[in-house]
């Protein structure tokens, strides 16, 4: 049966609690599960070697209730499966091991990412060569040892947008990854699109509450099992409390998004007339969130919110507002921010749960100090 988004974000991962006679889900927290026969795990560990997915072993190799968020997810972006880990770098990072894995260390990047990822992608750690190009220049870039297409959108901090189905066909087999963090699949389904294998910061909107750290990459059997391998290997674990929260946040995932979205819709036009606002940007795909330009010091509105959190992350209850290229983008080159519009007088901003009035009187005034 097909139910819409909001009935699926509600029932994905506990379809079968009701025949368990549970209402909520159970929560795991084994590291290691007693077996007497010890010929019949080590035919299990050989069919997890194989690319099977196997919990009951140890907790380094799966857990029920990550599962059930797994489960959860896959269903929600259209796939089936999905693979959580401990971060949302551990999760770009193990994309990346499975490219080299692959032995196509080639990645090709558009600008602008997340920083963390820019720079994991730029100074090679994990043995990957990236060439950055734009969005209509990526075809060109490909070589035979392309790995991946690794692309965001709405991006982070600058919430530009690509077409994602043009960009996939463009990219022909070689499969393109979609960070779709802002987005969530309650605004775009890149598997849809034709994206290959789709990643979130499970600590943003998924989760939802600014309580619990993950990441988590949507994809098919294949990948999933090379995915599943790495962080057996690596040891990027999500915890199973993790798990839960993010299972749980799902289930209020479509109301949150939409609430957010229609707080930032009104703050992005009222911040378009603003005196102290040179440049606004908000995606045409809408969401919660929303970058501008100031014309004085940025640092002062940051200093002067009182309401509003200042703080690095975005997708929580709460609205939360920081300077891109003094922190989450810091890591990267001036040269290479500014170039993909991340300037000093940007700030970019993630509307929470509060009352839009309320949240406007303190941004207001918080500008009058730049």
């Amino acid at each position: 049966m097909t139910s819409a988004l909001r009935t699926r974000a509600v029932h994905a991962g506990r379809d079968d609690l009701a025949d368990l006679g549970l209402h909520a889900a159970p929560l795991d927290f084994s590291t290691t599960y007693p077996a007497r026969d010890s010929a019949e795990e080590a035919r299990r560990i050989d069919e997890f070697a194989a690319g099977g997915n196997v919990t009951g072993i140890y907790g380094r190799i799966g857990n029920p209730t990550v599962e059930r968020f797994e489960q959860a997810l896959a269903e929600l972006e259209g796939f089936d499966h999905a693979v959580a880990f401990a971060s949302g770098m551990a999760a770009v990072s193990a994309c990346l091991l499975s490219a080299v894995s692959q032995g196509k260390r080639h990645i090709v990047g558009v600008r602008p990412l997340y920083g963390c990822t820019d720079h994991l992608l730029t100074t090679g750690l994990l043995g990957t060569e990236v060439t950055w190009t734009a969005p209509e220049d990526v075809a060109e870039a490909l070589r035979p040892d392309t790995g991946l297409v690794f692309v965001e959108t709405p991006a982070n901090p600058t919430l530009s947008e690509l077409d994602i189905a043009t960009l996939t066909e463009a990219c022909g087999d070689v499969p393109v990854l979609v960070d779709n963090t802002f987005a969530t699949p309650v605004l775009q389904r890149p598997g849809r699109l034709g994206a290959r294998m789709v990643l979130h910061s499970a600590t943003k909107f998924l989760g939802g509450h600014g309580d619990v750290m993950g990441g988590i990459v949507a994809c098919d059997a294949e990948e999933a099992a090379r995915l599943r391998s790495l962080r057996f290997a690596t040891g990027g674990v999500l915890h199973p409390l993790a798990g839960y929260l993010l299972l749980r946040g799902l289930s209020t995932l479509p109301l949150r998004v939409k609430a957010a979205s229609e707080t930032a819709a009104v703050l992005a036009s009222r911040l378009a007339s603003h005196p102290s606002v040179s440049v606004v940007h908000y995606p045409k795909l809408g969401g919660p969130l929303v970058a501008f330009e100031v014309t004085g010091d940025p640092h002062a509105v940051i200093g002067a919110v009182r309401l509003i959190t200042p703080a690095v992350s975005l997708g929580s209850v709460d609205t939360l507002i920081q300077h891109p290229a003094s922190l989450t983008h810091r890591i990267v080159a001036e040269d290479d921010r500014t170039g993909s519009g991340i300037t000093h007088g940007l700030l970019r901003l993630s509307a929470g749960l509060e009352d839009v009035e309320d949240l406007w009187l303190d941004l207001d005034q918080a500008l009058k100090s730049c």
